[in-house]
């Protein structure tokens, strides 16, 4: 069984996510560090891009101003390398087809291995497109995650039953961004997925209170959090670190508030 399926096997998971490189490299990795000691079960790396078309505004903006203070591909393995002295929960890039095709397919996952990576999120790539990647992960030891949306509903089943790691269950149409309110009956969306497989369904996209992630881990198996913490990045820069120590810290009591 894979690290990533183990982290769900403790209960309800928090899944945390920071654009690598956002503000910067030394950042980013006191910001991973922290996030790892005060709560989160599994933490996503989102490897900058110049056109990362499933994300908001929020994780735009994050992947310019990494991209900018000179952020790399190469700088965030070295970076995850470091990291894996320091802590053990499994860590995930989301990143695009682009940069792991510049990259060279079974390069990029080869280096994933070696520096200790666990999985990886291409939101870009359909299902129906995945062999090639999804091969080259299975040589080297990486869950390759699907994602499933509320428009999924006639290859729910298809893509659950080849899942890997952990479902990630979109909770909202569009791209990623905080929302005042999730509209979609998730529940329906996680029992059905249930119906076919065992591996664990976390839900993301638009979660940004305890309450929110209380909910959705209550109907899922997990809540996975994103633009709330970029958001904190933004306003605090190289001051970030004890602001998302308290919010990762406020979001795991949530998650764990679903587990009772």
């Amino acid at each position: 069984m894979s690290r990533i399926r183990k982290a769900f096997e403790k209960g309800k998971a928090f899944i945390a996510f920071i654009t690598g490189g956002d503000p910067d490299l030394e950042t980013s990795y006191e910001l991973i560090k922290t996030m790892a000691e005060n709560g989160a079960d599994l933490i996503e790396i989102g490897i900058p891009f110049s056109d990362p078309i499933a994300e908001g505004p929020v994780i735009q903006e994050a992947d310019l101003r990494s991209l900018s203070s000179g952020t790399t591909t190469d700088a965030l393995f070295d970076m995850v390398v470091r990291l894996r002295k320091e802590i053990d929960i499994p860590l995930l890039f989301m990143t695009y087809m682009n940069p792991i095709y510049v990259y060279g397919t079974g390069r990029f996952l080869a280096r994933c291995a070696q520096a200790g990576i666990d999985g990886i999120i291409v939101p870009d790539v359909p299902f129906e497109e995945k062999a090639e990647l999804a091969e080259d992960c299975r040589k080297n030891g990486i869950d390759l995650i699907s994602m499933i949306a509320p428009t999924s509903q006639k290859r729910i089943e298809t893509i659950a039953k080849e899942a890997e790691g952990f479902l990630y269950c979109v909770s909202s149409l569009g791209v990623t961004g905080v929302r005042s309110e999730i509209t979609t009956d998730i529940g329906s969306m996680v029992k059905h997925v249930k119906s076919v497989t065992d591996v664990p369904v976390a839900v993301g996209f638009g979660i940004a209170t305890p309450e929110q992630a209380k909910k959705m881990a209550g109907l899922s198996d997990g809540a996975i959090v994103g633009s709330a913490i970029v958001k904190l990045v933004a306003q605090y820069g190289k001051e970030a670190v004890p602001y998302v120590a308290d919010y990762v810290k406020s979001m795991k009591a949530g998650v764990m508030e679903a587990s009772s």
